[in-house]
């Protein structure tokens, strides 16, 4: 692990590799609870959050990658383009903090879903040991290099389609279409507030895409692969989620897997989903600490990080699984707002990659307003016009706030 330029000839990763990556990352028991957030909308509603929700997110989070396939550089320093070294120091604290509590999410996920399940199948119960189990082997993961990951990923991916679409066929297979759209939820959940949940889900990996896009052949296979492999997967889940929910009355899926019998599949499952997607928390928390303290040795960063996060898990609430998706969207759909506006946009996808890596302008104040501006935008629309959704207004108003701070013109440093 560490920050430094990835070569083209060190560049082995192709479409299909990002497409199990990120297939991997999305087929976990988090994503079918997030969907289960979502019942209040009913069936027909419901589906279409999810789906607009992902094709709104998936588009800056797949363009976040085009940085690192670009130019081979990791999240955290590609942030050094708009705001200056100093201004990702606040962004790498920020990832930080949220992958952390990623780690610890995935982590309590996975210990109440198998404690439950072989609670139920051997009668036995410790779920403070599954919450180490699930550390370690995520931490361990994380450890091995690329090369390997390849190989694991795609084993354990194509293990957990199968069985996700087993769960998925036995689940479905006594419900009619009629039964689906009848389905209806409480509906107190704002039409747009329910697209913000679908959208930070993507967004969460908007900071760290471009940490793995750093080792693509090209550009245009890591683009499409990372699009279509979190799209397809997180859908389906955040679905299986949903019409769980509304089946059953309960956002928690388990019981009902359970019942069908599916014990044993879904402890599978639960188990390789958490180490497929967790993995990935836990390396991009280490490449973000790197960016605070290149100096450090980056295996033993990934162990901190993995014990952190397995620590934190011991003690994170888990009622406030819907706020924790809603804080990352505040902080990080405007924040990539304002990178991908100035790469894109204002920059044409040209930069002096020296002047990046060597620190360029200390902070850019007008990234640093328009961030702020971005935040505050989402918070209002949140608390007040929640039906309209926050995510839009927030990311395009940042960056056109930033683009005009520029008046247009390229930033040249110095």
């Amino acid at each position: 692990m560490s920050i430094e330029v990835i070569s083209p000839e060190r560049r082995h990763l192709g479409g299909w590799d990002f497409f199990l990556l990120w297939m991997g990352a999305a087929i976990a028991i988090s994503e079918i609870w997030a969907g289960g957030i979502l019942s209040p909308l009913g069936f027909v509603r419901g589906l279409w959050v999810i789906l607009l929700g992902h094709l709104i997110g998936n588009i800056p989070f797949a363009l976040g990658g085009v940085l690192g396939s670009d130019w081979g550089i990791p999240s955290m320093v590609s942030t050094r383009i708009a705001f200056g070294i100093r201004g990702s120091y606040l962004a790498s604290i920020l990832n930080i903090i949220q992958l952390l509590g990623w780690t610890a999410v995935m982590v309590i996920i996975c210990a109440r879903s198998s404690d439950l399940i072989v609670q139920s199948l051997f009668h036995y119960s410790n779920p403070r040991l599954w919450i180490l189990l699930a550390g370690l082997v995520s931490t361990f993961w994380a450890l091995i290099e690329t090369e390997w990951w390849k190989w694991m990923q795609r084993i354990a991916v194509g293990a957990l389609a199968i069985l996700s679409g087993l769960m998925t066929y036995v689940a479905l297979r006594n419900v009619s279409w009629s039964t689906l759209v009848g389905l209806q939820g409480e509906n107190h959940l704002p039409f747009g507030m329910g697209l913000d949940l679908v959208i930070a889900m993507p967004i969460s990996w908007l900071p760290l895409v471009a940490d793995y896009a750093r080792f693509a052949r090209n550009t245009k296979g890591a683009f499409w692969g990372t699009f279509l492999g979190y799209f397809i997967a997180s859908s389906w889940m955040y679905g299986v989620g949903l019409i769980s929910a509304l089946a059953t009355r309960s956002p928690d899926p388990l019981p009902g897997m359970l019942a069908m019998g599916l014990g044993v599949a879904a402890l599978l499952v639960v188990l390789f989903s958490t180490f497929t997607t967790t993995f990935l928390d836990i390396y991009s928390a280490g490449v973000s600490f790197l960016n605070l303290f290149p100096s450090l040795r980056g295996r033993w960063v990934t162990v901190l990080f993995g014990l952190g996060g397995t620590i934190l898990a011991l003690i994170f609430p888990m009622e406030e699984y819907e706020k924790f998706l809603l804080f990352i969207g505040a902080i990080f759909v405007p924040l990539f707002g304002v990178v991908l506006f100035d790469y894109f946009l204002l920059r044409r996808q040209k930069i002096d990659l020296s002047e990046v890596l060597e620190g360029g302008k200390p902070l850019d104040f007008g990234a640093i307003i328009s961030w702020i501006t971005g935040v505050a935008i989402y918070l209002f629309f949140s608390f007040f016009l929640s039906d309209f959704g926050a995510s839009l207004p927030s990311f395009f108003m940042a960056g056109i706030f930033y683009l005009a701070l520029k008046g247009g013109k390229r930033w040249k440093q110095g």
